[in-house]
């Protein structure tokens, strides 16, 4: 390895990032206090704000009991409208057509309530074969839902062989020549195992051209690359706010309908309490009346304590703002690709995430020729403090997160691999 250690601290004073908004994980092994997290893809580190602010909805509870509702200092009332804003600009979109509920398949679910409605002979749900697996869980439950064969109603995208991701082209193609039958297109905007941004405007465009619906699980995408949902003329959209948008294990789920959907009385919908308008919800009368906005799938009342860290989140992006952390992904991202292309020539280690920083974002994924992905993320973790992300059997995901990753996190995550993965013989 011919990149330096005193090049990447150079790189940091040049070019430092937020790392000091967070908490870093002390390292398990290695000669570093902090671990190397590049792990963010999978749970974002905690902002230093988040404890003192939920503790702030915490004491409101304890000392107004369920005055708090409208007299704390973020009333619970209308509390998820404080995510409303930001959660908009974060993903190109309207306030109207923004909300922050639920966990994403729960999410994902409720929306093909509305947007899967298969007919004659357009049934079928395209995805990508390497879909995370609750979507394919959750597209394939939904066939069945309504009657039909998921093992011929999802249709799976698959790369070319001998290639890793998905050509757009191919992509087209399959809209153009079938997209008769498609009902809904449903792709992970950043595939989740190989990190690759898929062309969300251009697929998008083809599916609506071919008469399908087309909808976005955005949760390696959002907080993660720049988003225009609205422009781009999305059909609906998912997120969660654990990844890249640092809100905690288990964080709430974001949810995008396009304004052209908003008010229409025919799409169907399961409702509840809160997908009714405001300034009626305590007439507590039997029948609802949505508002032409996306609050109307919005069937629960928001749990305070769950939105307050996306809130606590929302704000920290909004204040650096996502232009600013993209050129910085970049830069990043593509600094740790050079040092892996020192390291993995005559190693049983291969980058499997495209080359061009425009068909990626944040993530460095890599497939390892022999053992296993979670061996050897155990052994980075053990004996260099490099904290990775293991998908069996074979690939190890790095993610340089440009908010509090630095370059001498990735220039450890170099170093460690060089020193744990044998040169091959």
């Amino acid at each position: 390895m011919t990149s330096t250690e005193d090049e990447a601290l150079r790189l940091d004073a040049d070019d430092p990032g937020h790392r000091r908004l967070f908490h870093v994980p002390a390292a398990d092994g290695g000669r570093y206090p902090e671990a190397a997290y590049l792990a963010g893809n999978s749970l974002g580190l905690q902002p230093r704000a988040t404890r003192d602010e939920l503790l702030g909805d915490l004491d409101a509870w304890r000392r107004l009991g369920v005055e708090g509702h409208l007299e704390a200092e973020r009333p619970w009332l209308p509390y998820h409208e404080l995510l409303t804003g930001p959660a908009a600009r974060l993903v190109g979109a309207r306030p109207a057509e923004v909300v922050v509920m639920n966990s994403l398949t729960v999410n994902l679910h409720l929306l093909m309530v509305s947007f899967y409605r298969p007919a004659g002979a357009r049934t079928r749900i395209v995805i990508e074969d390497t879909a995370f697996p609750s979507d394919s869980y959750a597209v394939r439950s939904q066939a069945r839902f309504h009657g039909l064969d998921p093992d011929t109603t999802v249709v799976r995208l698959r790369p070319r062989p001998g290639e890793d991701t998905l050509r757009t082209a191919d992509v087209l193609d399959l809209l153009a020549t079938e997209g008769d039958t498609v009902a809904l297109v449903l792709l992970g905007g950043v595939n989740y195992l190989t990190g690759e941004l898929m062309d969300i405007p251009a697929i998008t465009a083809a599916g609506r051209a071919a008469g399908a619906v087309v909808g976005w699980d955005l949760a390696h995408a959002a907080g993660n690359v720049p988003l225009h949902l609205h422009d781009w003329d999305v059909d609906f959209a998912a997120w969660c706010s654990y990844k890249y948008l640092n809100s905690g294990p288990g964080a709430l789920s974001g949810v995008f309908v396009h304004e052209r959907h908003l008010g229409d009385p025919a799409l169907p919908r399961f409702e509840g309490w809160w997908s009714t308008e405001a300034a009626t919800r305590f007439e507590m009368t039997p029948v609802s009346r949505p508002p032409a906005t996306v609050e109307a799938w919005q069937v629960s009342n928001p749990p305070i304590f769950a939105m307050g860290p996306v809130r606590t989140s929302l704000e920290l992006f909004d204040a650096v703002g996502m232009p600013a952390l993209r050129e910085r992904s970049v830069r990043l991202t593509g600094y740790l690709e050079r040092l892996l292309d020192e390291v993995t020539p005559g190693r049983p280690l291969t980058v499997v995430t495209p080359r061009d920083p425009a068909r990626r974002g944040a993530q460095l994924s890599v497939r390892i020729g022999t053992g296993s992905a979670a061996g050897l993320a155990k052994r980075l973790r053990h004996e260099h403090g490099v904290i990775a992300d293991a998908r069996e059997p074979d690939i190890l995901r790095f993610a340089p997160v440009p908010l509090y990753c630095s370059y001498h996190d990735c220039w450890r995550v170099a170093e460690a691999l060089a020193a744990t993965v044998e040169v091959s013989r």
